[in-house]
């Protein structure tokens, strides 16, 4: 059922639409080039949260897009605040995030004259989204957000922009408000998913390796099943971790960057791979090495959302078109049991092998700091992080024990864990939530900090703090040893910054003193950073840098 919405300008009929599709959170920087939105939202049933610049509140609304399933939604201003968003939306675009970013833009009157801050949305962010629209009459508003929202959730999920040019939302309009967006099942032809189970049934070597978007609990329990029933190994695409109970005895690791060699020989020894939501990228097939293009050794089923992603980069034995969420619940009911023998036994074997913790220099240890993480956080706890070396230890060595405990970037962004942290927390205030951060990675969005002790996020932040940009610091000394440039970082006492939020702030430099720090942050009720102070030696869990 629709309502008639008396003639209001467009800022409130866009704050009315959004209503309407369940919003319940935007983020943003505030800008002159969208004032008659933000008056709209004055009166809307829908939190504003005033992030500190353009690239954390999108990041924000990518995270809060990760953790519901829904469109995350942020405005930004013209210009500068456009370009600064695009960092989320690229995130958005790569991790198939819903999403839905909206843009103030100059008056129509003045488009095309290179007026102040003006850009060309289409143009700049044509690569970057899904979809990119600017709604040029108020009365069509209702239409643009609803075909946002379809077209962010459906099929492989990802992020759309939407430009607001000021006259346009400063105008005043009658129009009917549609309802939620109507989405299809995902659910993929029953006779697919026979044919993937009776290809599974007679394999020798499968492997299953999970990821992409459009997931659940439900369906998070239903790989696990599934994956009981066939007696299939399941692996974690890159920072995928959190689809499987890491504790589920047929959870053998994440396919990603520093991948046990084991699991990866054993990606290069099956004679099937069920590659379920995963695109099987770049970082997943270890610069496409795993899996030879465009054939491999392997049979490959592949099921995916978008059926363009399918054979465009490795050829299928099976293709099914769905999102993996729905489809693994189908799945599962079809699921023809089968034992899974040594294969499985050795696979899972190999994991738990690799989780042994790895010394590393120094009197701080990142593999005992993560082990530590193991054992004192609830099993739903969040943990989020950005790019960067130090993630290493915590892919490797963190036990994921429930859907969506892991926010990460697959784009490989650095700065993410912040702002992710920031949605994490006003999405779950009762939850745990742990970003974990290299000083590199912090300091390129420290300031959102101010916003979780702003709206009371009692986030805890760890900093690895190693004094460099390590991840291009250990590159470096493989290609030009012993030769550094550009690399190296001069940091400020972060703890002390905390303080200075009236948030809670501790340096740790020693492994035994971690675990009561971080009981104290956890008491505290604040918002809280643990300065750790990392030998420069210690680049990652297998990784040392000689003579720094």
């Amino acid at each position: 059922m629709t309502d008639t919405t008396p003639s209001q300008h467009g800022g409130a009929l866009l704050a009315a639409c959004l209503e309407a599709q369940g919003v319940e959170r935007v983020f943003c920087i505030p800008g002159e080039s969208y004032l008659a939105a933000l008056d709209g939202l004055h009166d809307a049933d829908i939190d504003v949260v005033v992030a500190r610049q353009e690239g954390g509140a999108a990041m924000m609304a990518e995270a809060t897009g990760k953790l519901t399933g829904k469109p995350g939604v942020a405005f930004v201003t013209r210009g500068p605040g456009a370009t600064n968003a695009s960092a989320g939306v690229h995130v958005a675009f790569q991790d198939s995030t819903p999403m839905v970013l909206f843009i103030g833009q100059v008056a129509s009157d003045q488009r095309d004259r290179e007026a102040f801050q003006e850009v060309d949305y289409r143009a700049m962010f044509g690569p970057l989204a899904k979809w990119v629209g600017e709604i040029d009459r108020a009365d069509r508003i209702p239409e643009y957000v609803s075909h946002a929202f379809h077209i962010a959730q459906t099929g492989r999920p990802g992020p759309v922009v939407l430009s607001l040019p000021e006259d346009m939302l400063s105008g005043r309009a009658e129009a009917e408000v549609v309802p939620a967006a109507v989405l299809p099942s995902g659910e993929a032809a029953q006779a697919d998913i026979e044919a993937v189970v009776a290809r599974l049934a007679v394999a020798e070597k499968p492997l299953v390796i999970v990821g992409g978007a459009s997931w659940d609990a439900e369906a998070a329990r239903a790989l696990g099943a599934f994956a009981d029933t066939m007696g299939l190994p399941v692996g974690a695409s890159f920072r995928c971790q959190d689809l499987l109970d890491n504790r589920h005895p047929n959870y053998v690791g994440d396919v990603g960057i520093g991948i046990n060699p084991a699991l990866a020989q054993r990606v290069r020894d099956a004679d099937v791979i069920l590659a379920l939501g995963a695109r099987l990228g770049e970082m997943t097939t270890s610069g496409y090495t795993l899996l030879t293009p465009p054939v491999a050794k392997q049979a490959l089923i592949h099921i995916h959302a978008d059926p363009s992603e399918i054979g465009r980069v490795y050829r299928p034995e099976l293709a099914v078109v769905g999102q993996p969420g729905p489809v693994v619940k189908q799945l599962a009911k079809a699921a023809q049991a089968r034992a899974g023998g040594n294969w499985l036994r050795d696979a899972r074997a190999d994991y738990k092998a690799w989780q042994e913790p790895q010394e590393t220099p120094g009197a701080l240890k990142m593999e005992q700091v993560i082990a530590h993480l193991n054992e004192a956080l609830p099993d739903d706890a969040i943990l989020t992080n950005g790019a960067g070396n130090y993630s290493a230890w915590l892919h490797r060595y963190y036990r994921y024990r429930g859907w969506r405990t892991q926010l990460a970037p697959t784009s490989g962004s650095m700065g993410y864990g912040l702002p992710a942290a920031v949605a994490a927390k006003l999405e779950h205030p009762d939850r745990d939530v742990i970003c974990l951060a290299g000083d590199g990675c912090f300091q390129m969005v420290s300031q959102e900090f101010g916003t979780a002790c702003e709206y009371g996020a009692n986030i805890i932040v760890i900093i690895s703090d190693n004094g460099m940009y390590g991840t291009i610091r250990m590159h470096q000394q493989r290609h030009y040893p012993n030769r550094p440039s550009g690399t190296q970082l001069q940091n400020p006492d972060f703890a002390a910054l905390a303080r200075a939020y009236d948030a809670f702030g501790t340096t740790v430099e020693k492994t035994e003193d971690f675990a009561p720090a971080l009981a104290e942050a956890r008491a505290s009720g604040r918002p809280a950073i643990l300065h750790l102070k990392i030998d420069p030696a210690a680049l990652g869990p297998k990784v040392r840098l000689e003579g720094h």
